[in-house]
């Protein structure tokens, strides 16, 4: 897990799996506590913790792609539209964060 934190890429990697989890949790566990059980503290919890790792995901996205000269059509958005669909980001990671990483 530490060398993740050593490139922007590998930082890029380790927030989307905090935010794809983060989102997996929120809308598979959360809402169903929320709207079926009536107890909303879950989503309480665990939504502004999604949100600012939705945010920080964005931001380094963003950095990662000027740094890696991304084309915005081809690469960015795909990894930008990751973070709204469940298990965006782990599918993200597979096919074109973890070939970049390995390209370094």
């Amino acid at each position: 897990m530490k060398q993740y934190l050593y490139s922007p890429l590998g930082r890029l990697r380790l927030v989307a799996f905090l935010e794809g989890l983060s989102l997996i949790v929120l809308v598979f566990v959360g809402m169903p506590f929320k709207y079926w059980m009536g107890n909303p503290m879950l989503v309480k919890t665990i939504g502004p913790v999604h949100g600012v790792l939705f945010v920080v995901y964005v931001i380094i996205t963003l950095g990662v792609a000027v740094e890696q000269r991304w084309k915005f059509m081809t690469t960015t958005w795909k990894v930008l539209l990751a973070s709204f669909i469940p298990f965006g980001t782990f599918y993200i990671d597979k096919t074109i964060l973890r070939k970049a990483t390995a390209a370094e």
